[in-house]
């Protein structure tokens, strides 16, 4: 059974930062794509950023620059480090996980609220 966890979410001042975590489990194929959403209430769902198996990365032009995200292909984990953190960042943050290449997986979602 396939299992993504997110975890790491909570409430921050505008300009400080949160770091997000995903690990995935159980499933024999092996990952490729990680990534990161978020949906804002009355918003759809957009993409912050992706990472490939080999690195490369994806970013969001409203968080290029401000976010960062990494993996770790050991651990089948997935960060987000967030900084420089906006109000208009608030949204429940979804992770994504692409198994071979074909099979995507959601996270529960972790709520992240910048206010002041």
């Amino acid at each position: 059974q396939v299992q993504v966890v997110e975890s790491g979410g909570g409430l921050v001042q505008p300009g400080g930062s949160l770091r997000l975590s995903c690990a995935a489990s159980g499933s024999s194929l092996s990952i490729s794509r990680m990534g990161w959403y978020r949906q804002a209430p009355g918003k759809p769902r957009d993409l912050v950023a992706t990472i490939a198996t080999g690195g490369s990365t994806n970013y969001a032009d409203s968080v290029r620059g401000r976010f960062s995200i990494s993996r770790d292909n050991a651990k089948n984990t997935v960060y987000l480090q967030m900084n420089s953190l906006k109000l208009e960042d608030t949204a429940v943050y979804y992770c994504n996980v692409i198994f071979g290449g074909v099979f995507g997986y959601w996270g529960q979602g972790t709520q992240v609220t910048v206010s002041s």
